[in-house]
């Protein structure tokens, strides 16, 4: 019981730090394009994380565990940057969380499959309370929204729900930082190429502060230390139970969204994210 609750403590940091992703890229975005945004934040944390490896003088993972960082790589490190960018060109940072609600359901179904999980039947019954109250405000916002945007945004959370069963079920064997710091380290040819051929025309003199805040955060923090301690949560407190706190992410994020992007935020959202919190409570109690 003491594992699921420091599970539970890492995973809550880990969704905090996370909260901060949405708005940061769109800060992002506004100086930089979604292709240079998506290969710099994983070039300057594939860096970082290789100095990690080197000082720690970690081992190399065996043959099945690349496999394995492959598909963490895939939907963490490419996939997810990659489409929610893409979407930000096309909605809010405040819309863009809401879609976040529907992470923990991806997240669990992937558990079930990947990490061998059985939530119970009242676990599932809050998850799809809650998946369906974003699905619901996302179309109720008929011609407000934007069909490619939350497109961009539903295949994001696919691929990241995948990304996360996977890495939690590794980090069981390689620990949490060192999941995601492979994961990055695989990722580093490739970006590194994508940042050169999408370089700005313009030069990086060209753009803001606000754009490089942006990327620095997503790089940094989203992108290395948020998944040292949410794999580490996944791994301890299981997959489907605490994934359910990434309902708590929208919470967070809005907050920070009409903080300071001075984004309007519709009564509508709050009222999804009452709706939300009170299924992750009931999701945490019957998981």
């Amino acid at each position: 019981m003491q594992y699921k609750y420091y599970g539970w403590g890492n995973g809550l940091l880990g969704v905090a730090i996370f909260s901060g992703s949405m708005p940061a890229t769109r800060l992002a975005v506004l100086g930089f394009s979604p292709l240079f945004v998506t290969g710099a934040r994983a070039l300057i944390a594939g860096i970082l994380a290789c100095g990690m490896l080197l000082v720690a003088r970690q081992s190399w993972p065996q043959p099945r565990q690349w496999r394995q960082l492959a598909l963490v790589a895939g939907g963490c490190v490419l996939g997810f940057p990659l489409l929610t960018a893409l979407a930000l060109q096309h909605i809010t940072s405040a819309r863009s969380l809401v879609f976040i609600g529907l992470l923990p359901l991806a997240t669990a179904l992937f558990g079930v499959v990947r990490g061998k999980e059985r939530p119970s039947v009242a676990f599932w019954g809050f998850a799809g309370v809650g998946a369906l109250a974003v699905a619901g405000f996302a179309l109720a916002q008929g011609a407000g929204a934007s069909p490619l945007g939350d497109s961009l945004m539903v295949a994001g959370i696919i691929v990241c729900g995948l990304g996360y069963a996977e890495g939690a079920v590794l980090t069981r064997e390689l620990g949490g930082w060192q999941v995601i710091s492979w994961a990055l380290v695989m990722c580093v040819p490739l970006v590194a190429l994508e940042v050169a051929l999408v370089w700005p025309q313009a030069g990086l003199g060209a753009v803001g502060w606000q754009s490089w805040l942006g990327l620095g955060y997503i790089a940094v923090f989203s992108m290395l230390i948020g998944f040292i301690f949410w794999y580490r949560g996944l791994a301890l407190g299981g997959i489907a139970s605490v994934g359910q706190l990434q309902l708590l992410q929208p919470f967070l994020g809005m907050g920070l969204a009409a903080a300071l992007l001075h984004e309007h935020v519709a009564p509508q959202m709050l009222l999804v994210a009452v709706v939300v919190l009170g299924s992750v409570a009931g999701a945490r109690r019957y998981a």
